[in-house]
């Protein structure tokens, strides 16, 4: 996210004076990624964030694998999965690699008597339902349907949802979320040619400063195990802080498909990267418009990634029998392509009102057991005439 940013209150100079009212001092903590190399932000602190009270114990939360090796097509009834009250413990993960794991949650009660922080990995919440307000230590943003929450490591939020119908696609990433670099030049400025610009990243605007010390439960993501920290001073106690390094919230709405005389390939919905995965958003856009046009993706090997559609609203037109919220695992190796009959029906058509999100890995994906609990059995046989 190379996008300079500052809110609240902050001193002069870094790594110098910066006092209370009273006198005293600010506590001054960098946040920041790959060492000392990668993007940061400066934290001004009303109270040291070192201060445990007590560990309270941890439990594995790790996905538990099923099938180790893929090597057949499947898909997976995502709102079968069953609503859960808390908001860590809705979330399941579906499919898993060294690099990413996929999780699908349906929580219904917001995030009120705990914070959370993973530390080893950027999250990427899909809003597919609900409404809400992520609360961070950096300030808060509001989002909706169709949102893309970024969430770097490392970062303790709460999420305050509006409503009790919450579906999220998760996607963990133990790399760095980033934009696209053929979308930015040197400067890391977004170009003209991007789909997307800043003023569609939705930073945090408002800064709520908490001077509490007391009994404060932040539940921590390492190595697939959950700790129970408690501090003893409130974690949203930032006056004030500025960097590179913070959450923000992109709408898949605000995505601008590019489109082309005949069929455009995948890596043109791109959305965010990292060097073991890409993300995309398929979205409402206009068909080609070469007169002997057709729109249906042609058949396609994967022969270096495994690829995961995420079916969001709309009439995907390559697959037949496809519900919202259903999830496509096509894997490296074999040819895919649209089901019988889509490519035939393409021809002649305008447009597409299609949203769905893609997950491309370069490494092969794993199969959980939450997974096979909502499998759609004989799905790779669906290409059969």
């Amino acid at each position: 996210m190379p996008r300079y940013h500052k809110l609240g209150r902050i001193p002069h100079k870094r790594h110098t004076i910066f006092k209370k009212e009273n006198g005293s001092l600010h506590y001054e903590q960098l946040f920041g990624t790959i060492g000392f190399d990668g993007m940061s932000s400066l934290l001004y602190h009303l109270h040291p964030p070192t201060m445990v009270n007590e560990i309270h114990g941890s439990i594995k939360v790790a996905p538990e694998v099923l099938i180790d090796k893929n090597m057949q097509m499947r898909a997976f009834k995502g709102f079968d999965l069953k609503p859960e009250t808390d908001f860590l413990n809705a979330r399941k993960p579906i499919l898993t690699n060294s690099d990413v794991t996929l999780w699908l949650s349906a929580p219904t009660e917001s995030m009120d008597d705990y914070f959370y922080k993973n530390v080893d990995a950027d999250e990427v919440i899909f809003i597919h339902k609900g409404e809400g307000v992520l609360k961070t230590q950096l300030g808060n943003i509001d989002f909706g349907y169709g949102d893309y929450l970024v969430i770097p490591r490392g970062m303790i939020y709460q999420i305050n949802f509006s409503s009790k119908e919450n579906k999220h696609l998760l996607i963990e990433s133990r790399h760095p979320i980033y934009t696209p670099k053929r979308y930015r030049n040197w400067f890391g400025q977004l170009l003209e040619h991007s789909p997307f610009c800043e003023r569609d990243l939705r930073v945090p605007e408002k800064l709520e400063t908490f001077d509490q010390k007391g009994s404060f439960i932040v539940k921590i993501k390492k190595e697939g195990v959950l700790y129970d920290y408690e501090y003893a001073s409130h974690p949203f106690d930032v006056v004030g802080w500025d960097g590179y390094n913070y959450p923000y919230a992109f709408s898949i709405h605000d995505f601008e498909p590019i489109t082309g005389r005949v069929h455009q390939p995948p890596p043109v919905h791109q959305t965010f990267e990292t060097p073991a995965f890409v993300i995309c958003s398929f979205c409402p856009r206009l068909y080609d418009y070469h007169p002997e046009s057709i729109p249906a993706p042609y058949n396609h090997s994967n022969i270096d990634s495994d690829e995961v559609l995420y079916y969001v609203d709309g009439d995907f037109m390559s697959r037949n029998d496809i519900e919202i919220g259903q999830i496509t695992l096509h894997p490296a190796g074999i040819p895919h392509g649209p089901h019988p009959g889509a490519y035939e029906r393409s021809i002649g058509k305008k447009e597409t009102l299609e949203l769905a999100v893609m997950v491309d890995t370069f490494k092969p994906l794993k199969i959980t057991k939450q997974a096979l609990n909502i499998e759609v059995k004989n799905y790779y046989k669906s290409w059969i005439h």
